[in-house]
């Protein structure tokens, strides 16, 4: 079986860094008026949609060169939602592109221009990812499948070996009707608490 393209979980502090390097190159293209700076945003975005993060020229600068300098570990993040994301950057700047160097529509353009600063912002300042969440009402709608991203649903997919083995040693306790937590075993004869009513 064929590796998948976009790899199922990716590096939430790379993914940041990544923002952040289309962050710069969209404020320039408005700082500086220059409209072709998103047609290179589009390549990378297309590129990085359709083949993956190892075809995309920004997201190996990132991986390679920037990320390995920050300290902060690893955060596993559900990798469908982030290709979703790429996806409406690539229609975005595509769409920049067009307006621009077709019918000459630079107002339309420079709209589009400040939706790249303002997207890319939230993504790698505060961690806000725009087209994740419009991911995930899709799937609650039901327009993208749970099959799309099962580590959307299931977030034990996202962890290491480590961490799943540490999960697996979580026994659930009944906290009220239907409604399971987790608590650490303790042992063998360890027995949940019962609760007393007040």
């Amino acid at each position: 079986m064929s590796q998948p393209r976009f790899p199922r979980t990716v590096d939430d502090v790379t993914v940041r860094v990544i923002a952040g390097e289309v962050l710069v190159l969209a404020v320039l293209a408005v700082v500086l008026q220059q409209p072709w700076l998103y047609g290179v945003l589009a390549v990378d975005f297309t590129l990085r949609t359709a083949l993956g993060p190892k075809a995309s020229p920004l997201a190996r600068i990132a991986s390679s060169l920037i990320r390995p300098r920050i300290a902060a570990a690893p955060r596993p993040t559900p990798g469908q939602p982030k290709r979703f994301a790429a996806a409406i950057g690539a229609v975005f700047t595509i769409a920049a592109t067009l307006a621009y160097y077709g019918p000459g529509w630079s107002t339309v353009t420079w709209v589009i221009g400040a939706i790249m600063i303002l997207f890319p912002a939230l993504e790698s300042i505060l961690g806000i990812c725009v087209g994740c969440i419009a991911f995930s009402l899709l799937m609650r709608i039901g327009v993208i499948p749970r099959s799309i991203c099962e580590e959307c649903a299931d977030i034990r997919l996202r962890l290491t070996a480590s961490q799943r083995a540490k999960l697996a040693d979580v026994q659930p306790v009944a906290v009220a009707d239907g409604v399971l937590a987790a608590q650490p075993t303790q042992g063998p004869s360890a027995q949940p608490e019962k609760t007393r009513s007040r």
